[in-house]
């Protein structure tokens, strides 16, 4: 892969009328504002993170995220950049090169988590394991449904994923002008394509990330071949798609433990106590446990500092400033995973993160399990997880069967007829647009697609009050 293509400005609908535009700003510049401008991104702030329809000021939504993820990501765009061009790794990398590079990777992390439903990533679980358990018993003109669709359409609802999601509002189901949604560039899209492999493809076992998941759905295969032969990523990832990914993951992990202490899931006595667990210690490298204990006694001299200060809570004053370090730490680890591996990431070939042959992926894992043990795992979360997919449940038992009967000449009941009225009219028009000409089958397909494209563009709190009314609850 070379830069040159990979940072490809081509767009899904090329441009109409000639040059001579007073507009100066560059495409991925261009990218940024459409992407800020729209409704799809607005949204994100009644998203959740991590903490369900929480009412605290302070815990992160999606859209607090998306902006720290988008942040992290220009600076690791930054950081490879300027040491690909100091250390001339490679001739073709320019300052324009890093310039689009670092505007790409902020844009991409605004978008990121676009896709996903209501309820974070447990949202995408109820809506997996929905389909796995209804999915055989529902039938259309006698058959059942499993019968009718083809394996990659089943697959699609049984592996549901909010990245390959997150592609399809993006080029098609976020109305601005035409059918070809935000239509951003090429390079933008492939850098949002964390699993350039379908759900018939996903191989966790493979020991190549990119098979962990699908990344684009039956429908949208045409736009994603467009943009792999655009970019020339051809079934490999995107380099820049490594840079997101660790942006993701610094943003989340220090956030956590950010949230989870505000909220009074860990304190900072006992995040310290699981910081220097010997069980943990005993499994690292001498280098490794050096690195990782200095970053442990920084939280302790940020609390001293702290009581120096006299600031009213020590411990929270320590906890956040900590956290800012670890970020910065970890963008280091990141920037050198990239740039110790970069001939392997731009022949598509380094199969892992780029921690995790860094001196960063002890303290990386370290925080990742005491999150999940303190915060995901934990009674009040498991409660709100509970209610959440008693929402999401009751919305796709009402709708899926309206679906599919929709749009065929067959006869819906009232209620059925009338959910249908519910649904997003542009993304009724969306489906009637790819309907079009269509087997009877991708139509049956696409008419369950159009209840998940409804049900991911809602936010947390109207899927909370749309089934309140449903069900006629005050």
């Amino acid at each position: 892969m070379n830069w040159t293509t990979l940072l490809c400005t081509e767009r899904i609908r090329s441009h109409a009328g000639g040059t001579g535009s007073a507009d100066l700003r560059s495409e991925f510049e261009k990218d940024y504002h459409r992407i800020i401008g729209s409704a799809s991104f607005r949204r994100l702030q009644d998203k959740t993170q991590v903490f369900p329809l929480d009412n605290s000021d302070f815990i992160r939504t999606r859209l607090t995220h998306s902006l720290e993820v988008a942040s992290i990501a220009r600076s690791l765009g930054q950081n490879i950049s300027q040491y690909i061009i100091r250390n001339q790794r490679d001739r073709s990398f320019d300052l324009q090169t890093q310039s689009d590079v670092c505007s790409i990777v902020e844009c991409a992390g605004l978008i990121h988590d676009i896709g996903n439903p209501p309820f974070g990533h447990f949202g995408e679980t109820t809506i997996r394991d929905w389909f796995r358990e209804n999915l055989p018993r529902l039938t259309f003109e006698g058959r059942p449904l499993p019968e009718i669709l083809s394996p990659q359409m089943l697959a699609d609802f049984y592996n549901f994923e909010g990245n390959a999601q997150a592609l399809r509002l993006v080029t098609k189901l976020h109305f601005l002008v035409d059918e070809n949604g935000m239509n951003l560039t090429c390079a933008l899209l492939g850098t949002i394509i964390k699993y350039p492999v379908s759900s018939l493809e996903v191989n966790k076992s493979s020991g190549n990330i990119k098979d962990k998941k699908p990344g684009y759905f039956y429908a949208d295969r045409d736009i994603f071949e467009k943009i792999q032969t655009a970019t020339g990523t051809n079934g490999r990832r995107h380099p820049l798609c490594f840079i997101l990914e660790a942006a993701d993951d610094i943003a989340y992990l220090t956030a956590d433990i950010e949230d989870a202490y505000r909220k009074g899931f860990i304190s900072y006595r006992l995040l310290l106590e699981e910081l220097r667990s010997e069980e943990v210690l005993t499994r690292m490298l001498p280098q490794e446990q050096r690195t990782y204990l200095e970053m442990v006694s920084r939280l302790e001299r940020k609390y001293e500092n702290g009581l120096k200060r006299g600031v009213a809570d020590p411990e929270g004053y320590a906890v956040s400033n900590w956290i800012v370090t670890v970020q910065g730490f970890l963008i280091s680890c990141a920037t050198y995973g990239f740039t110790k591996n970069y001939r392997a990431i731009m022949e598509g070939s380094y199969p892992v993160d780029l921690f995790c042959r860094s001196h960063g992926s002890a303290l990386h894992d370290r925080l990742s399990d005491i999150a999940w043990r303190y915060v995901f795992v934990s009674r009040p979360i498991f409660k709100t997880e509970l209610a959440a997919a008693t929402v999401l449940q009751y919305l796709l038992d009402k709708f899926i069967p309206a679906a599919i009967n929709y749009d065929t000449g067959n006869r819906l009941t009232d209620v059925q007829d009338k959910l249908m009225t519910l649904v997003s009219e542009n993304y009724k028009s969306v489906y009637r647009r790819q309907a079009e000409g269509k087997s009877p089958q991708e139509r049956l397909y696409l008419r369950l697609l159009l209840i998940t494209d409804h049900i991911c563009g809602m936010t947390d709190s109207y899927a909370k009050r749309l089934y309140q009314e449903l069900n006629g609850i005050d």
